[in-house]
């Protein structure tokens, strides 16, 4: 099994839950435009902090990854599969803080 076919899986549904979070913040006034800007932003801060980190981790040989399992695509050091837990994570909480938070009318 790949990375990447591990990964499928999870951002799969990161990505459902990011479309019914869409959905219902176009339902509140100006809540779309908040809820992409909130997103891009976490996205930038997460995927900038992880390619320090990662590259830090792989670089110092705290986590090696092996060459069985990668595309063979790098970021630094880090290969680009280690980035999917940080797109994951930014696009999925701010999605489902809309999702599980209460309408403003």
């Amino acid at each position: 099994m790949t990375y990447w076919l591990l990964n499928a899986g999870f951002l799969a549904v990161v990505a459902i839950v990011a479309i019914l979070a869409g959905l219902r913040a176009r339902r509140v006034p100006g809540g779309a435009p908040r809820w992409l800007a909130a997103t891009a932003l976490a996205l930038a801060a997460v995927l900038l902090l992880t390619v320090v980190f990662d590259n830090v981790l792989v670089g110092v040989g705290i986590v090696d990854y092996g060459a069985r399992g990668k595309s063979g695509v790098s970021i630094g050091l880090a290969p680009v599969e280690d980035f999917a837990y940080a797109l994951a994570a930014a696009i999925g909480l701010p999605s489902l803080w809309v999702l599980l938070g209460r309408e403003h009318r």
